[in-house]
């Protein structure tokens, strides 16, 4: 997982994301989205020469449903696949990779497990759980099309973490938050006011 943020589907957000993305890759990369129009300025804003294409989804009418169905969405019946910027390969225009992701939150985090009371109830603890997460997921779990963690491939690590080792971070950190600050030398400058 390479970038991963917690926001509303506004433009704003959609440019930081796109943002933090951007700064995070060395290469030239392709990207799909869905059909959400903030994505259109985001990416190509964020990013100089990109393959970039959207995945829009067609649903089918949901008349005839019944109750069933109020909590998911309609039937998808097709695709169309529009390249925007750049040439991206035709054959890899696809959110697969984005929707798997969605999925192995879903069952990994009980807090997006749909219509249960697990949710977050406060913001700094989902920020902590995601963070936990992907932590986690990328320098810990072995996947199994890898062989290894996803830091390990990408040579960001040499080795396997276990969860001690994300406890020594999170206790490093905790411990550097307590030290105390090393006093700042501040010099005062004499003001003096005119009256006139």
């Amino acid at each position: 997982m390479v970038s991963w943020a917690v926001g509303d589907r506004t433009a704003e957000c959609a440019r930081a994301f796109m943002d933090d993305v951007s700064g995070r890759l060395a290469s030239r990369v392709q990207l799909t989205s869905d059909g959400h129009k903030v994505y259109l300025d985001a990416v190509l804003g964020a990013f100089d020469q990109v393959g970039f294409a959207q995945l829009v989804k067609l649903y089918g009418s949901e008349s005839g449903e019944g109750d069933e169905r109020k909590y998911s969405s309609s039937e998808c019946t097709g695709t169309i696949k529009k390249p925007v910027a750049g040439s991206p390969d035709p054959k890899h225009i696809s959110t697969s990779f984005v929707e798997r992701q969605n999925l192995n939150m879903r069952m990994g985090m009980r807090r997006f497990t749909r219509l249960t009371n697990a949710f977050s109830k406060k913001i700094d603890n989902h920020l902590h759980a995601l963070a936990l997460y992907f932590v986690f997921y990328n320098f810990v779990r072995i996947h199994k099309t890898l062989r290894i963690s996803p830091a390990m491939a990408a040579g960001i690590s040499d080795q396997l973490w276990e969860i001690e080792d994300i406890v020594r971070l999170v206790d490093n950190y905790e411990e550097r938050k307590r030290r105390p600050q090393e006093p700042r030398i501040v010099t005062r400058a004499k003001i003096t006011q005119r009256q006139a």
